[in-house]
């Protein structure tokens, strides 16, 4: 849970009050949905995120482990 964080955390830096409106978060939606990032508004971004919660979380727990295999080899 405290990977998923940091990753929104960081994926949101400059626009934490509006995560939908970050240039890089609109951008990963934009690679792995193919919806175009210049349309998608919060209510989109949130959409997307509820539709795919499942592969969200499955996503930010292998960012996890794999932050967690560089801290070990660090």
């Amino acid at each position: 849970m405290f990977s998923a964080l940091r990753f929104l955390w960081n994926a949101t830096r400059g626009y934490r009050l509006r995560p939908w409106r970050s240039p890089f978060l609109r951008w990963r939606i934009e690679t792995f949905s193919g919806k175009k990032a210049e349309t998608l508004t919060a209510r989109g971004v949130m959409g997307f995120l509820w539709t795919t919660r499942g592969e969200m979380v499955q996503f930010l727990r292998w960012t996890g482990e794999i932050q967690d295999e560089v801290r070990k080899r660090v």
